[in-house]
């Protein structure tokens, strides 16, 4: 029952700045981790940022400098801002969270419906 809502996606120009928000809603009793993955046109998803509940980070080489990944625990949120975009950064972009669903499990991946983000002049 948990779901995870998307919003922020659309068209930028290079160089450009964007801000992906996705929100857990539902009945959740644990958030893990929540993460961002794109897909671009021809080529597979890829795990682009990660974060804990505990605040540990990681970064795809090919957006590091350049995005950072935040979260909210309170209102199980996690954030994207992508600035210094590139052509390249097109693609699909997909929410993930690890969590449990309730005290006695099972700990489960929930995958967002992705949004899209162009840029492009």
């Amino acid at each position: 029952q948990v779901q995870l809502v998307e919003s922020g996606g659309g068209l930028v120009q290079p160089g450009g700045s964007l801000r992906l928000s996705c929100a857990a809603s539902g009945s959740i009793f644990s958030i893990y981790a929540m993460y961002w993955y794109r897909q671009a046109p021809g080529k597979e998803r890829e795990q682009v940022a990660g974060i804990t509940q505990g605040g540990s980070t990681d970064y795809a080489d090919s957006v590091k400098g350049r995005f950072a990944i935040s979260r909210d625990n309170a209102k199980n949120t996690v954030y994207l801002q992508m600035n210094s975009l590139k052509p390249e950064d097109t693609a699909v972009y997909y929410c993930k969270v690890w969590g449990r669903p309730s005290p006695s499990g099972p700990d489960m991946y929930y995958w967002g419906k992705g949004t899209l983000v162009t840029v492009s002049s």
